[in-house]
């Protein structure tokens, strides 16, 4: 397909900022906050530590996880979505995997600052966003993988590398299960990033779960699969004698039932809708979760 842009030897700047998805940042950006908060313990004289695990669950690993997906995913978004910065010629040549490479070796740098459990979980991210988008592993190609490793490193791992940084290690085991729970869900929450990129995912052999299920089942699964763990969250809130946090996630998710019968009248239509609605009562379920574990125990 001819370029779109004029040829260029270097990249657009707002072309290159649009590569690495500004938009896309929040989620483990707020996932690393949560995880201070569901530490248990005081920021004070750490906020250094907070403040530089949230950029670099955001704008560095997820930045980077984004520009490696768009350079792997080029010749999907040809079709998808020609006018993208890669295939338009807004970002040149191989400018768009010099960017991902760059941001990863960043990313690696600012994660050694953070002791060893903020190294740790930044080479795990870094290793999944490649594993997720590069052949040979290309995780995204499954219906299961894909969605489950993004859910697991924009919600659990960001969670738990909070609390871990901020309590200078291993966090208690009601972080561990609650981290896990929201990063399950999210898999859901990943399978409707699939639905605008069905048609080129067909043609490219990528078995997506719209194009594996078709679109009205896999927004009826993905609906499941985000509730199935906040039902668990909210009966561990009652078990654990947490009941006004537990009535707070059940309120926030009566709500995201509200959300989901708008978005199974029309998956294809309102899963972008759905992602800006029905995400930010997730996150918020994810919030009051944190406030509820952390004065229910010490490290493990």
């Amino acid at each position: 397909m001819a370029s779109t842009f004029p040829p260029r030897r270097y990249p657009s700047p707002l072309a290159a900022l649009k590569l690495i998805k500004p938009v896309t940042w929040f989620p483990p950006m707020l996932a690393y906050a949560i995880g201070c908060v569901s530490a248990g313990v005081s920021p004070s004289g750490q906020w250094g530590m907070v403040i530089l695990g949230v950029l670099l669950a955001g704008p560095i690993v997820c930045g980077m996880s984004q520009a490696a997906n768009d350079w792997c995913d080029r010749h999907v978004d040809a079709i998808n979505e020609p006018n993208r910065g890669i295939p338009s010629g807004a970002i040149p040549g191989r400018w768009g995997l010099g960017i991902a490479w760059g941001m990863t070796i960043v990313a690696l740098i600012l994660g050694w600052q953070l002791g060893p459990w903020g190294f740790g979980a930044t080479l795990v991210g870094v290793a999944a966003a490649w594993a997720y988008s590069a052949e040979p592993i290309r995780l995204k190609r499954s219906w299961f993988w894909g969605p489950g490793v993004c859910g697991l490193c924009y919600e659990g791992l960001p969670w738990f590398t909070g609390a871990a940084v901020l309590s200078a290690g291993a966090p208690s085991i009601y972080v561990v299960i609650a981290a896990l729970l929201y990063s399950f869900g999210a898999h859901g929450i990943m399978t409707l990033n699939d639905f605008k990129a069905l048609e080129g995912d067909r043609q490219m052999g990528l078995r997506s779960l719209p194009v594996v299920a078709g679109p009205e089942r896999a927004a009826k699964i993905a609906c499941a699969v985000m509730a199935a763990p906040q039902i668990a969250m909210i009966a561990l809130l009652f078990t654990w004698d947490r009941p006004f946090h537990a009535l707070g996630v059940l309120a926030v998710l009566c709500l995201q039932g509200l959300a989901m019968r708008k978005l199974l009248r029309d998956p294809k239509k309102f899963a972008p809708w759905y992602n800006g609605t029905g995400v930010l009562l997730y996150v918020s379920g994810m919030l009051i979760t944190a406030f509820a574990i952390r004065t229910l125990g010490g490290l493990s």
